[in-house]
């Protein structure tokens, strides 16, 4: 009797549900550039109570379905709009269709898109404190840039879930949010390099490039100066600037001294170059990197337009160093070139050449697999992890030897953290607000957008480090793209081209200069700041007025 009386319940709820109404309503909310935002709260409401809620998805869109009575006062019915950090918006419901069922019930569609404006509230204070706090610490070295991104990070989401969880005025970023704004094809990408240099430095290779550098010169110092700028700015194009000078800075002090002259006259042309070939390739700068993965680029994309300007930022350069450093060249006179050339021949020579080959070979693939990555549709982290997992299998190098020594953990988790506290900015409109700054100030002008991005850029990186500042631009310039008639993706040139060769402007503009000082001094040979400021400053300006011009003839 029972099973039979629950039985007729349930019919008599199909047919009570059947018979009502319904409302369906859509629609899709962006921000004031038009770019979607999720996690917006939707009510759906009738007479003043809501009746129906969602949150819209990753691109912006929102769907309620929600029974209804059959008597339907449509001017009764509003939508609103809430997030933190954004206005909150409450509209009437006018778009509405209606049409009768069989049964007598109606289906009432109604259809709303938003566009929502950002308020200033606690957390964009609070995100926005953090963000240049970060940056003046690690300009002025008073902490290390990785604990003072992770002491970011960790108060950005302290704050959250402690005061954010009393206001939401002062939610900041939440922990999902915080994990999908770590970019981990980045992450990757750098770890696999670092075991690849890492193994590939066992051989000795790096010191006999710098052998067969001085043995092309036929021990003229200027050109044996033009070849380590040659030399370096080749192989930062393919690996890490750091990487590179790490190998090649304690060589080139060495014949410095050999030949009698100041090692700062091979040492600054060679950073300068370094970080002039990381411009170059998807893989040779962090920048590069960043951008490529955030705006969708590909390896071919950035060695089509971006290796021309170079190539030709690089001859200007050679003169640049040969007015700063001619004297020098011209003292590193050595009576006996031969002898020298024997010595340094036995010295640094390559010491596996079974390991040499096997390494050069999944280089080659892993170059390969970059060129191609585009058309596979495969991130470019990916082909560096199978290289990574290559060249330790074939070389048989003891992998705790390579992560604990090779692998720069603190490198990684300072980008994690950066991620983070850019991304914790991005969520409070901090990042939207410089857009607008920027888009108010260019107009729809690509020429005023080129000139104002590239220089920005390069001035900001000379007195930041260029890879947070990358990071806090890349949704400004994802949005000057979108919005200034054929763009293209010349901005995205503006950026790299900016952030990169502006590094060279000052000695905490890139990690490369820092690193390479580091070394200098070891040797007895301290690098200050005003110095690198007299050589690198003048080679900043012409490499940046050399690539706007480029990008204005449309290069």
């Amino acid at each position: 009797m029972k099973k039979y009386f629950l039985s007729f319940l349930f019919l008599m709820f199909l047919t009570a549900f059947a018979s009502a109404s319904t409302l369906r309503v859509g629609g899709i909310v962006n921000n004031e550039h038009n770019n979607p935002v999720e996690d917006v709260h939707v009510n759906i409401l009738y007479n003043g109570k809501i009746i129906a809620h969602t949150m819209t998805t990753s691109n912006g869109s929102y769907f309620v379905e929600t029974p209804i009575d059959n008597k339907l006062d449509t001017s009764k019915i509003y939508v609103e709009f809430q997030k933190t950090t954004y206005k909150t918006e409450k509209k009437h419901l006018t778009e509405i269709l209606s049409s009768k069922n069989s049964n007598g019930s109606f289906v009432y569609i109604g259809t709303l898109n938003q566009t929502l404006l950002r308020a200033v509230t606690p957390a964009f204070w609070i995100s926005l404190i953090v963000l240049v706090g970060i940056f003046l610490l690690i300009s002025f070295d008073v902490l290390h840039r990785t604990v003072a991104s992770i002491i970011g990070a960790s108060l950005l989401l302290f704050v959250s879930y402690t005061l954010g969880t009393l206001s939401e005025n002062y939610f900041v970023i939440s922990f999902d949010q915080a994990i999908q704004a770590i970019d981990f094809n980045v992450i990757f990408l750098l770890m696999s390099m670092m075991i690849i240099v890492g193994v590939m430095k066992k051989t000795g290779v790096f010191q006999w490039l710098a052998y067969k550098s001085y043995a092309l010169s036929k021990g003229n110092v200027f050109k044996l100066a033009t070849i380590l700028m040659f030399v370096t700015a080749f192989v930062s194009a393919f690996l890490d600037n750091v990487t590179t000078m790490l190998l090649l800075a304690p060589v080139s002090i060495e014949i410095a001294i050999m030949l009698d002259i100041n090692p700062f006259s091979l040492l600054l042309p060679e950073v300068l170059a370094s970080n002039m070939g990381g411009t170059a390739t998807l893989i040779g700068d962090p920048p590069n990197i960043m951008i490529g993965s955030y705006a969708h680029l590909t390896f071919n994309d950035f060695v089509i337009n971006l290796t021309p300007v170079i190539i030709i930022v690089l001859i200007a350069n050679v003169f640049v160093m040969k007015f700063f450093f001619d004297k020098e060249y011209k003292k590193g006179k050595i009576d006996d070139v031969n002898a020298l050339l024997d010595k340094l021949k036995e010295e640094y020579k390559i010491t596996n050449k079974v390991l040499l080959k096997h390494s050069l070979i999944i280089l080659g693939f892993v170059i390969a697999l970059f060129v191609t990555h585009g058309i596979l549709h495969m991130e470019p982290s990916i082909a560096a992890m199978v290289g990574a997992a290559l060249i330790l299998l074939f070389s048989g190098a003891d992998i705790t030897e390579i992560m604990e020594h090779e692998v720069e953990w603190t490198t990684l988790v300072f980008f994690m953290m950066l991620f983070i506290i850019v991304g914790a900015a991005v969520q409070t409109g901090f990042i939207s607000m410089i857009a607008t700054w920027v888009k108010d100030l260019a107009g729809n002008s690509l020429v005023l957008a080129i000139i104002l991005v590239i220089w920005v850029s390069a001035i900001a990186s000379a007195i930041v480090d260029n890879i947070p500042f990358t990071a806090t631009m890349l949704p400004v310039v994802a949005y000057l793209t979108q919005t200034i008639p054929h763009a293209g993706n010349t901005l995205w040139w503006a950026l790299a081209l900016g952030a990169c060769l502006g590094g060279n402007g000052t000695l905490i503009g890139a990690s490369a200069n820092v690193v390479t000082a580091g070394l200098a001094e070891r040797a007895g040979y301290p690098i200050t700041f005003k110095y690198f400021l007299k050589i690198g400053g003048p080679a900043m300006i012409v490499s940046v007025i050399i690539s706007m011009v480029w990008l204005l003839i449309g290069g």
